[in-house]
């Protein structure tokens, strides 16, 4: 019998908009729509890759899942659902003001793609890990040690590092230490953003590798951010595609990798270097102009601009993002005609 999946997320039409003030009088001049209209869910024990040009809304999407964009930015403009399925009870993190999220704040976590940045440099790693443990739990002095200690071990660290401070590691260790600490309070969703791309290749891999164990044991969903599109095809179950704000195509990882379907997404992976060098290349797709700014975006589709297949019609209105085959969505009427 097949396991039927759990939905832990549920993303409806979220809209995220960041107002641009100018002038004497400090009054609206522009919106730059960072995020403008995407759906998605994540189930449990499930990694969702989203990828995508850089500007094309990803991390604005996991700062909204982990509800934190309001605390970096107080203007910040935020419609739509994001709905979190917390064992029968279901709450919009959308909707929640910042004393009703301090409750589920431990369900979800972030990995933060600079390791070296996002580490208190005048903390010790014991400290940095332990944090989220003085927050959410009620754990005596000796339970949080034991737990530091515990989770370093997990993460390929040695207990006694704890002592030591940030810059005493390496990049690598660095993002096992970010890992611990995500992992400190059990949580349900952690959003990994772009958490490999400043590491060197050879301890890419190892931080991969080292996550889909840590998965596989306890049981939470990523929502993994990233550039790299083999790196993402090698973690993640189903892959999102985003460009300037939408998602173009949603699906299994191995379809969307060997058979997209979108012409951007086709552009993206024949950009992916080949490992096997007497494997034929295919045709490198080289796409026209720069990508628009979210400030003035083009009427109608987002990528109309830059693709091979556009016509007239799609300066009308941003295509919805329709299943194409069984669970693959593309946002591309031209697309599916032609299929």
């Amino acid at each position: 019998m097949v396991e039927e999946k759990q939905k832990l997320v549920e993303v409806e039409n979220l809209k995220v908009h960041f107002p641009i003030f100018g002038g004497v009088l400090s009054r609206r001049v522009a919106t730059v729509k960072a995020v403008d209209g995407i759906s998605f869910s994540i189930n449990r024990k499930e990694t969702i890759g989203m990828v995508g040009e850089s500007g094309c809304g990803k991390t604005t999407v996991g700062r909204a899942l982990v509800a934190i964009l309001r605390q970096l930015y107080p203007e910040v403009e935020i419609s739509g659902s994001i709905k979190y399925h917390d064992h029968g009870k279901t709450v919009d993190f959308a909707k929640l003001k910042a004393n009703e999220l301090r409750k589920y704040r431990s369900k979800v976590q972030m990995i933060f793609q600079d390791p070296f940045a996002s580490l208190n440099p005048r903390m010790t790693v014991a400290q940095i890990i332990s944090e989220p443990l003085q927050l959410h739990t009620n754990m005596s002095d000796a339970e949080m040690k034991e737990r530091v200690g515990w989770l370093l071990d997990k993460v390929g660290l040695q207990p006694e590092q704890g002592y030591r401070y940030p810059h005493e590691f390496s990049g690598g260790q660095r993002q096992r230490v970010g890992i611990a600490r995500a992992l400190a309070t059990n949580p349900d969703l952690i959003i990994c953003d772009e958490p490999v791309s400043a590491l060197d290749v050879s301890i890419q891999a190892q931080v991969i590798n080292l996550m889909m164990d840590l998965q596989e044991e306890f049981g939470m969903s990523y929502l993994f951010i990233a550039h790299d599109l083999s790196v993402v095809e090698h973690i993640a179950d189903r892959i999102a595609v985003m460009y300037l704000g939408n998602i173009v195509e949603f699906g299994e990882s191995s379809t969307v990798y060997y058979h997209p379907r979108h012409p951007y997404s086709k552009a993206l992976l024949s950009a992916v270097p080949r490992p096997d060098p007497r494997r034929q290349r295919e045709h490198r797709i080289v796409l026209e102009g720069d990508v628009p700014s979210p400030l003035h975006k083009p009427s109608g589709c987002g990528f109309r601009t830059r693709c091979p297949l556009a016509q007239k019609s799609c300066a009308e209105n941003i295509p919805p993002l329709d299943e194409h085959a069984p669970e693959h969505w593309v946002a591309c009427p031209i697309v599916k005609n032609n299929h």
